[in-house]
């Protein structure tokens, strides 16, 4: 007997079937037991179910004896446990054919040759079954109360995992949309990691009746894996599920499962409560440090849950980030903001695999960053969470499976090390946004301290910027407009490549000649004076600040 399962083989050991005799089918004598019925009608089907053991004294084969082999498909179509006859009373022997078809099938054929009292038999086997019915309850009342103070006391994942590991003695699996996926016990093979994981990406979480109930997926190994989805507030959050042998039974586990998953969804939907309350949180403090209204520093890093200015040095990053998604002519507002959300878990994801600090507020269509590291040796320096910051930006770029593309905007302040004085460093990546977006050549720019002379014509006014590009670059501008010369663009590319004309001229994709009749008209209209050292950078800054301003 395995657990709380009955099948063909435990039951010929009961003191009921010390007459008993298998005959055939024995191939199926792992079969499962689930009742015991007498049947003496040739038209069975309707009252078999699957498990059924059915006893018969043969009454069926004297009078029907045409149909006997009809009343043995029917039961083997029925996916019935096998058939108990009892010989002597209605009937002497087993027709041979019926002998070969129950081999075929693997379908267990027992015999009596001597008359038994069913009814013994059938209070027997009930009995049993009842009272590992009832052993089964009993169970699963233990494993519910243990699962309920965990549920109660904390919000440890790994506890409910472990007190269904604990139960079953099989591999058991936490696989998440919106945390790390989990194994109990942890000393899982990689392969068998990336096996198990690549399996829910392909068919779990693409298929909509695995997102509802419990599912049975094949692996390798003649194992099979029981997964069942954790469902809260109608949304399928996680899967948790049980690596068996191919052959275990899966009733009890599928228990097992069904309460595990109400359990982690109940953690679950406490753990959201908390994080949107902390998340309240958060986005007050940022909006405070926006607004420049936290001055006192320990306040400001007991809020973010840092240690004291006294006890540690830290280095604060603030930015922000703009996605830019492609959802074509109308967007699915559902679908942008399923988009988005994606986008913020994967961004918190990261923070954390990176161990970095941080806050996070998500403003419209934009995500406040607020981000912080312990300076704990000389190697943590600003130059190093930038690096860090960068890696995260490049992995968020890399669109997920599954996800709308898009286009993220990124800008950094300068770093520091005092919270307070963090709203400077949010103004700043307002600029490098500004900037990034306008000016292609430092797309790569990132962060304020690497965007060159823009922090200069940024921090300009726009009225005096418009009008010192006017006085620079205006009838160069209005030239062009009128005679579609490209003389501005010319200019630009002259002046990066040097002065030199034959860079200039590979660049530009035009002939040396033609070349030539755009510097003798930009001569005609700058004034030949345009090259000399004070009138270049004032063309040079011009054609900088001609992106801002357009």
């Amino acid at each position: 007997m395995d657990g709380f399962t009955l099948y063909i083989r435990d039951m010929l050991k009961r003191p009921v079937f010390q007459g008993a005799q298998l005959i055939a089918g024995a191939g199926g004598i792992g079969r499962k037991v689930g009742w015991v019925h007498i049947l003496e009608i040739a038209n069975v089907a309707p009252f078999v179910t699957q498990n059924d053991l059915i006893l018969t004294t043969g009454l069926w084969l004297r009078h029907y004896e045409q149909e006997h082999l009809s009343y043995m498909q029917q039961l083997i179509r029925q996916e019935a446990a096998g058939l108990c006859v009892e010989l002597g009373t209605s009937i002497e022997n087993i027709p041979s054919e019926i002998i070969e078809l129950a081999d075929a099938s693997d379908f267990p054929l027992i015999v009596f040759e001597q008359p038994v009292r069913f009814v013994e038999i059938t209070q027997d086997i009930h009995g049993l079954l009842i009272n590992q019915q009832h052993q089964m309850l009993k169970d699963l009342e233990a494993f519910s109360r243990k699962l309920q103070q965990i549920t109660l006391q904390s919000t440890d994942v790994n506890a409910i995992l472990h007190v269904l590991y604990e139960y079953t003695g099989q591999q058991v699996v936490y696989h998440s949309t919106v945390d790390t996926n989990r194994f109990m016990p942890r000393h899982l093979s990689q392969a068998d990691t990336e096996e198990i994981t690549a399996l829910y990406r392909r068919k779990v979480e693409g298929s909509e009746a695995a997102q509802q109930k419990a599912s049975l997926f094949a692996l390798p190994e003649e194992r099979q894996l029981l997964s069942h989805p954790v469902i809260c507030l109608g949304q399928t959050l996680a899967h948790v599920g049980v690596v068996i042998p191919g052959k275990q039974e899966q009733d009890r586990i599928t228990l097992l499962l069904d309460y595990t998953a109400k359990s982690l969804a109940s953690l679950l939907l406490r753990m959201l409560f908390l994080e949107e309350k902390m998340l309240r949180d958060q986005n007050q403090l940022i909006q405070d440090i926006l607004n420049h209204q936290i001055e006192d520093e320990e306040e400001a890093r007991v809020g973010m849950g840092l240690r004291p200015p006294k006890q540690a040095e830290i280095w604060f990053a603030g930015g922000i980030m703009e996605p830019e998604f492609s959802l074509g002519e109308e967007p699915d507002r559902d679908k942008l903001e399923s988009a988005q959300q994606d986008l913020l878990v994967r961004l918190r994801a990261l923070l954390k695999k990176h161990a970095l600090h941080n806050l996070l507020m998500q403003k419209g269509s934009r995500i406040y960053i607020l981000c912080a590291r312990d300076k704990f040796s000389k190697e943590e320096t600003p130059v190093s969470l930038q690096q860090t910051i960068r890696k995260i930006t490049e992995r968020l770029q890399q669109p997920a499976s599954g996800t709308p593309s898009f286009q993220l905007h990124v800008g950094f302040g300068l770093i520091r090390t005092r919270m307070t004085e963090m709203h400077r460093s949010f103004k700043e990546a307002e600029q490098v946004l500004e900037v990034m977006r306008s000016a292609s050549e430092i797309r790569e720019g990132l962060f304020y301290d690497r965007i060159g002379v823009y922090r200069l014509l940024k921090a300009v006014p726009a009225e005096a910027l418009e009008s010192f590009v006017q006085d620079q670059l205006g009838a160069l501008m209005a030239y062009d407009q009128e005679h579609h010369l490209h003389l501005l663009p010319t200019l630009d590319m002259y002046l990066k490549c040097m002065g030199s004309k034959n860079d200039t001229a590979k660049a530009l994709f035009i002939h040396r000649q033609t070349l030539y009749n755009r510097l003798d008209k930009l001569a005609e209209i700058l004034g030949e004076d345009y090259l000399e050292p004070s009138r270049r950078v004032c063309l040079e800054m011009a054609l900088l600040a001609l992106p801002l301003i357009t």
